[in-house]
């Protein structure tokens, strides 16, 4: 990887530093039973500000609750009480002072939309009286840059992983069947369930399995854009680090033909002492059955090669992380995101690499990470691509405002702009190193930015491609995402969904709410996951199975 620039960015609007200038993150411990849902504590009358709610910066228009309020509820802030008016659910919003009709609302001290009609003190603020609007954003750039202060190499973690080519590192090994079209789909999940026995892991105990990577596309294509970047994501699972050896199978007759994938991206220059890879396709081999044995017997090759991988010792250096959200609540941007943006500076401060994405979701935020550029032109690479999700939204007569869902609007979320600005804090403070397009192989080390929809799915797929090898996912309505061949770590938000939902989450980001633990501290939880997993620990979405199905490249242009 390129070495990276000593820099590292300063405070930025959503997460402070200093103690006098934190959110108020630190309540009494045990004194919140739960962030959403039921309560066991008997009707209030009047509450405390910091039982009841959230003020992310002074200044603030609104604040976010940490439980339940009903009609008739006063809320003590300062000298004058809040009088709820209205039963408002936790994770949602209410205002804090007379916001006037067309007036900004500000959270986290940045514009989230403006109020469509007078919003009185204690009201909830939502969909029915929140708007997005355009509005100018200051895109300064680098000035928020200073150096970063990365630990000595004697002070380097370490990690169980496995050596690849060209210095980097798989924290899983699995052999591929990679389709080059639908059209081949079945044929490959064939050749993969021929080794889902019993007998697998004694066979092959150093093998982690076998994955079909599928997809919907392959023909009837623009052969421009659309197609070339299929390309890129299947030559990206191809060279993945956490795939020893594959075999690529296409139809035959395909607009994405299997030689044009390899001759492109000289697949067939194998790197000394990875498995030699196998192409085929259905038509040349004389069938369905015939392909598949042959199939099956390129796989069986390719396992006993694999299987003769070891762990050993890997710098954690090695490591580059995904970052994404699914699922987001109003406890997001304010437990879980944060916690994973200060595990992406920890690793950032040892060498590796942190790469966020979901374009669509850093909208009305990415002003905020141009301030962090390390130069103009990475910044200017990042408003190049905002400006043409707005022409895309355009062209299809939509809204980047479309993107928050039915479960986001639920869990207090209103506009693409707040919840954007959650989102942004799964960055941390670092600055910004790099920017890449779709599934583009990330070369560079630190804080990265990859153009990819907010779709979960697709986005991680584009991650994965681009050789992330392990990954982080924030939830707060309960996403069961799983990504292989790329471990993913599941943090919950809030404590009703970790409690509910157990088998699904590996960490808990609610005692951040409750006062038990701090941002940093639930931070440096995340960092030590991410060491554990990559060494090896199963995630919770891989005991349950899930990833098989998630793998989703990205589809553009028309279908002809």
């Amino acid at each position: 990887m390129a070495n990276r620039s000593e820099i590292v960015c300063g405070e930025t609007a959503f997460m402070p530093r200093s103690a006098s200038s934190r959110p108020r993150y630190s309540l009494p411990a045990g004194d919140l039973t739960a962030i959403q849902g039921r309560t066991n504590l008997p009707a209030m009358a009047q509450r405390s500000f910091d039982e009841v709610a959230i003020l992310l910066r002074e200044g603030d228009s609104v604040a976010v609750l940490k439980r339940p309020v009903k009609v008739g509820d006063e809320v003590l802030n300062g000298s004058s009480p809040l009088r709820i008016t209205q039963s408002i659910g936790a994770g949602h919003k209410i205002a804090l002072t007379e916001i006037p009709d067309g007036g900004a609302v500000k959270k986290y001290g940045q514009i989230i939309g403006f109020a469509q009609g007078r919003i009185d003190p204690g009201a909830h603020v939502h969909t029915h009286n929140l708007v997005m609007k355009d509005f100018g954003r200051d895109y300064q750039f680098c000035v928020d840059v200073r150096p970063v202060e990365f630990h000595p190499p004697e002070k380097m973690r370490y990690f169980q992983g496995y050596a690849r080519s060209g210095g980097r590192a798989g924290t899983r090994n699995y052999v591929a069947v990679i389709s080059s079209v639908n059209c081949s789909a079945s044929v490959s999940h064939y050749v993969r369930d021929r080794f889902r026995t019993e007998a697998f892991q004694r066979d092959f105990p150093n093998v982690d399995g076998v994955i079909a990577f599928t997809h919907k596309a392959g023909c009837a294509m623009d052969p421009g854009q659309p197609q070339q970047l299929l390309q890129r994501v299947l030559a990206g699972m191809a060279r993945h680090p956490n795939i020893s050896g594959y075999v690529m199978i296409g139809l035959g007759c395909e607009s994405n033909q299997v030689d044009a994938i390899r001759r492109e991206y000289q697949l067939d220059q194998q790197p000394a002492g990875q498995p030699t890879p196998e192409f085929m396709t259905i038509q040349a081999a004389g069938g369905v059955r015939k392909t598949v044995e042959a199939g099956v017997k390129a796989v069986t090759k390719l396992l006993q090669r694999a299987n003769e991988f070891r762990r050993t010792s890997q710098p954690i250096s090695k490591l580059i992380l995904a970052e994404n959200c699914g699922g987001s609540d109003g406890s997001s941007g304010i437990t879980a995101n944060p916690a994973l943006g200060v595990a992406s500076d920890e690793l950032v401060r040892f060498g590796g690499t942190a790469v966020l994405a979901e374009t669509p979701e850093i909208y009305g935020a990415e002003h905020l990470l141009t301030r962090r550029a390390v130069s103009r032109a990475v910044g200017e690479k990042l408003v190049g691509l905002i400006h043409w999700w707005e022409d895309h939204a355009r062209q299809h007569n939509s809204s980047i405002d479309n993107n928050p869902s039915f479960g986001n609007k639920a869990g207090g979320l209103t506009t693409i702009f707040e919840k954007s600005l959650g989102a942004v804090a799964k960055g941390g403070q670092s600055p910004l190193a790099a920017v890449y397009q779709y599934a583009e192989p990330i070369s560079t080390t630190g804080f990265c930015f990859m153009d990819t929809p907010g779709y979960d799915p697709v986005s991680m797929t584009g991650l994965a491609a681009g050789g992330c090898n392990i990954g982080v996912f924030t939830t707060g309505r309960g996403s069961v995402y799983g990504c292989k061949p790329a471990p993913c770590i599941k943090v919950a938000t809030n404590s009703a969904l970790y409690q509910r939902m157990e088998e699904d989450m590996d960490i808990n980001a609610g005692t951040i709410l409750e006062g038990i633990e701090t941002v940093e501290q639930v931070g440096g939880l995340i960092f030590e996951k991410i060491i554990a997993v990559a060494s090896g620990e199963r995630t919770k979405s891989e005991l349950v199975g899930m990833g098989d199905e998630e793998f989703a490249p990205w589809q553009l242009g028309p279908t002809f």
